[in-house]
């Protein structure tokens, strides 16, 4: 990616939309610095949550990824129990008394609106869950831990529509209360969630606005196309 600059409002739901490739999930990992994990992999600029750059020398990766946590178009789920996959980073954290992480665990899975699924199998492995209840786990996993920003990087693509929707209830209940950031390819889905919407493309934010404006009036031709379907 390049030349890239948003400014993102706190509380906010911005989508991002473009052509596979186009440099959403690129940006997003930037955001997590998960770019750390390939040595290969250059990354310059700055990124700034809350006036501090994220990408200054002597940045707490594992305190920064507890702030903003991410969701991959896949369920990025422990070989562990559901419990253990929520409490896992409760007790990295140093929480030690049992009936607290039990609390917490529980109040996460109730707001990822997946308690009532799962309450009677917590000791099962999560792998072997329903995928949207996977996906749900995670996101429960997350927010155990009250994270700022959600980074979903097109986190129902590999579900089926009623499995989708569960996913979206949730994000559409944290985004009244947190920044979200959600990268996707069903534009009906980011017209929905977002109060902002981008459109990305050859690793540049071609355009950006308010969502209503952005799908009815685009500003730019390329947006149009891709909007109408003339352009992958």
């Amino acid at each position: 990616m390049r030349n890239l600059n948003i400014a993102v409002p706190a509380r906010k739901t911005v989508a991002f939309v473009g052509p596979a490739g186009g440099g959403k999930t690129t940006l997003f990992k930037a955001i997590n610095r998960l770019h750390d994990l390939n040595p290969k992999t250059r990354v310059t600029g700055t990124i700034k949550l809350d006036g501090a750059d994220i990408m200054a020398p002597g940045t707490d990766v594992a305190a920064l990824r507890r702030r903003a946590g991410m969701l991959f178009a896949r369920p990025a789920i422990w070989p562990l129990s559901v419990f253990d996959n929520v409490a896992l980073g409760l007790r990295a954290r140093g929480m030690a008394d049992r009936r607290q992480v039990e609390w917490r665990c529980e109040q996460a899975l109730r707001d990822a609106l997946v308690w009532e699924r799962v309450r009677d199998v917590l000791a099962r492995p999560a792998a072997s869950l329903a995928l949207d209840v996977q996906q749900q786990v995670c996101l429960a996993r997350s927010l155990a831990l009250d994270p700022d920003v959600l980074l979903f990087d097109d986190p129902t693509s590999c579900m089926e529509t009623i499995a989708a929707r569960r996913v979206e209830d949730v994000l559409a209940r944290v985004r009244s209360h947190r920044t979200v950031l959600l990268a996707t390819g069903d534009l009906h889905q980011a017209a929905r969630l977002s109060d902002t919407a981008c459109y990305v493309c050859g690793g540049d934010i071609v355009e950006s606005g308010d969502t209503t404006s952005f799908f009815v009036r685009p500003a730019d031709s390329r947006t149009e196309d891709f909007l109408a379907g003339r352009a992958s």
